[in-house]
């Protein structure tokens, strides 16, 4: 079955369900020798891992060699006076602030995922404390104070711009990508939601840029890394942005923010290509619908700033279910774009113009990116034990709702490269393939700008869980990027077929983070995009270099 996009924007992500390997040692297995050894050791004392920052001194934990500091903060409270306004600087402290936890995260509603045992089972959500005190930074790095230059990947977790933290899920956990790329792992937290993009901007002046608040949260995120991440062994000049989902967006809405420009060097879109905005208009009108809805008036409009979050919630809710019909079965990206939803808004001023929309953004130029997505996406057999059982006749119902008209092309030509896929496959492949479509419009219109590269790429593994119900599922690539596929082995399987693929992807990435060229020894050579070949490296056993290697499936799609 297929996920509702309610679910894709609540980042509960599942609610409903090849050639020759490159010889040689890879950059994560020749990291791992250089880095500090494994120890199973957790160091936590007054007199070790202790940093000094712009704001004042914190403590940190040593786990397993490398050191942790979490919680941060990178801005002050958005409490009271603060919610809606731009992120503000922290307050400084005397001492040394203990950081070794994660801090709270943004209020939000986390939707239905944690009621389903499979997809409760499979993600090990991470629930933490919620609070207006939540721009927080969390840090793993190989080495302190030790003038290292290491590459430093900041993280934007999913969830849409509605849900999710840093620390949502254990895949996230950024040891182990720390130890094995000798690279400095950042993971934050945001505004989400109403709180981060509810434009009052015709209510006052201090609420001119309310409606993209939780985008400029991000990037005094990335002003905090510039600022201090050299304490921590990174190089500020090389900064890598990568995100899933929700945070691919956020990855593409960065590259055309000029507050941005300047703070990352690499951008990384993970199954994120569908990014969606609003204009000035619907985001005043979502706006106004809330004023209406919570009873306020342009005079009293500032009693928003200490209205309990519970009460603005439940306000949401009901403004968007009056203003937007039911969301479909399956992501259909043209009926989301003409949903109201609070989303980033293209003010002319923080947001000058829809990045990739459909033209590249000119002001990162010169940021090489890569873009990808999962085989099957939001269309798998998740909570759904007779998924596999489906039949002819119920993939050409389904296929005719996504293709009035077409279903028997648009299934034949899917047909046609796996003549043995069972309906349930064909089903899959066929409901997702917009994602992918997404990501190679994407590619293209980075391509042609002329400037620096985009690489693309298709995870198409298959997980064993749930007797491989789940496919190549929405999220199955993060803990494989992070080197957690054994803590992961939830969402995994774990094992030596898992950690095998786990190291050629984060080699890729840390090489992408160091150089702008994800190509390394492990893996066959990967062509930046080009229109007329569209190279796609596929992650999968073995992974392989091919050219257009679904052209004739996104073509069938195209036509209906």
């Amino acid at each position: 079955m297929a996920i509702g996009r309610r679910d894709v924007l609540k980042g509960t992500a599942l609610v409903v369900g090849a050639g020759t390997v490159g010889a040689g040692p890879s950059v994560a297995m020749a990291a791992e020798k250089s880095c500090a050894p494994r120890d199973t050791k957790v160091v936590a004392r007054s007199d070790t891992a202790i940093v000094e920052i712009a704001t004042g001194k914190i403590a940190g934990y040593i786990g397993r060699g490398i050191y942790a500091f979490k919680g941060i903060p990178y801005a002050a409270t958005t409490a009271g006076e603060n919610r809606f306004l731009p992120p503000q600087k922290p307050a400084s402290w005397t001492g040394v602030r203990s950081s070794r936890q994660y801090g709270l995260v943004c209020p939000q509603d986390k939707g239905m995922g944690r009621l389903h045992d499979e997809e409760a089972f499979i993600f090990h959500w991470n629930d933490s404390v919620e609070g207006d005190d939540c721009l927080r930074v969390n840090v793993w790095t190989p080495g302190i104070n030790d003038n290292k230059k290491r590459p430093v990947m900041v993280w934007l977790h999913g969830g849409g711009f509605s849900a999710g933290s840093g620390n949502d899920i254990p895949a996230f956990d950024g040891e182990n990508l720390a130890r094995k790329g000798d690279v400095v792992v950042v993971t934050l937290n945001h505004r989400l939601n109403l709180l981060g993009y509810m434009d009052l901007s015709k209510y006052g002046e201090k609420y001119a840029q309310s409606g993209n608040v939780g985008m400029l949260d991000i990037v005094a995120a990335l002003e905090w890394v510039r600022d201090n991440i050299a304490a921590f062994g990174g190089d500020p000049g090389r900064v890598l942005i990568f995100g899933q989902s929700g945070g691919g967006a956020k990855v593409g809405t960065l590259m055309g923010m000029p507050s941005a420009k300047g703070l990352f060097h690499r951008a990384v879109v993970e199954s994120g290509s569908f990014s969606f905005f609003n204009t000035p208009d619907r985001s005043q009108k979502l706006g106004d619908l809330m004023v209406e809805e919570l009873g306020l008036t342009p005079s009293t409009v500032d009693r928003l700033q200490t209205i309990p979050y519970a009460t603005l919630q439940a306000a949401s809710v009901s403004v968007l279910r009056k203003a937007n019909a039911a969301p479909a079965n399956v992501l259909n990206m043209r009926s989301m774009a003409s949903r109201l939803d609070f989303t980033p808004v293209v003010d002319g001023t923080v947001l000058p113009s829809a990045p990739f929309g459909p033209k590249a953004p000119e002001i990162t130029a010169d940021v090489p990116m890569i873009i990808g997505t999962t085989l099957n996406e939001f269309a798998n057999g998740i909570n759904d034990p007779n998924f596999d059982l489906m039949t002819e006749a119920q993939l050409k119902s389904r296929v005719e709702t996504l293709h009035p008209g077409h279903a028997d092309d648009v299934i034949a030509a899917f047909r046609a490269r796996t003549l043995k896929a069972m309906p349930a496959d064909l089903y899959s492949r066929i409901a997702s393939a917009p994602v992918r479509r997404a990501a190679i419009n994407q590619a293209r219109s980075k391509a042609a700008l002329n400037k620096a590269p985009a690489y693309l790429y298709w995870f198409t593994w298959q997980t064993p869980i749930f007797d491989g119900r789940p496919r190549a599922f929405h999220c199955a690539e993060i803990p494989f990027v992070f080197g957690n596929t054994d803590s992961c082995a939830h969402m995994t399987g774990g094992g030596d077929d898992a950690r095998s693929l786990s190291d050629k992807m984060l080699s890729a990435w840390v090489q992408f983070a160091k150089t702008g060229d994800p190509n390394h020894p492990g893996i066959p050579h990967w062509q930046p995009y080009s229109s007329k070949a569209a190279p796609t490296m596929v992650f999968d056993d073995p992974v392989k270099a091919a050219l257009n290697p679904d052209g004739g499936e996104q073509a069938a799609i195209a036509a209906g």
